[in-house]
């Protein structure tokens, strides 16, 4: 929810909160990667997965509405690092 030019409370916006329903459902996606996975791949997903949320809860904390834009286009970029790595294992 957007007021004037600052967000309230980031956890109002329902970008944030489906942000995190993402973290969750990384988290559960890649137990099952491969163990060689766990310290390379895995870690560099959940952190690209954790950033979201947390750029988009700091990005609704700047003083203007460009700051917020800039943050969530971060954002997108990081979603496209999160999914990129389709594998089948």
């Amino acid at each position: 929810m957007v007021h004037s030019n600052k967000v309230r409370d980031y956890k109002d916006l329902d970008v944030w909160n489906r942000s995190m329903d993402l973290v969750v459902d990384v988290y559960d996606v890649v137990k099952s990667f491969p163990q060689e996975e766990q310290y390379s791949l895995v870690s560099q997903i959940k952190r690209s997965a954790i950033s979201i949320p947390s750029n988009i809860s700091e990005g609704a904390s700047r003083n203007s509405k460009k700051e917020l834009v800039q943050f969530f286009l971060y954002c997108i970029r990081v979603c496209v690092r999160v999914r990129n790595p389709t594998f089948n294992f």
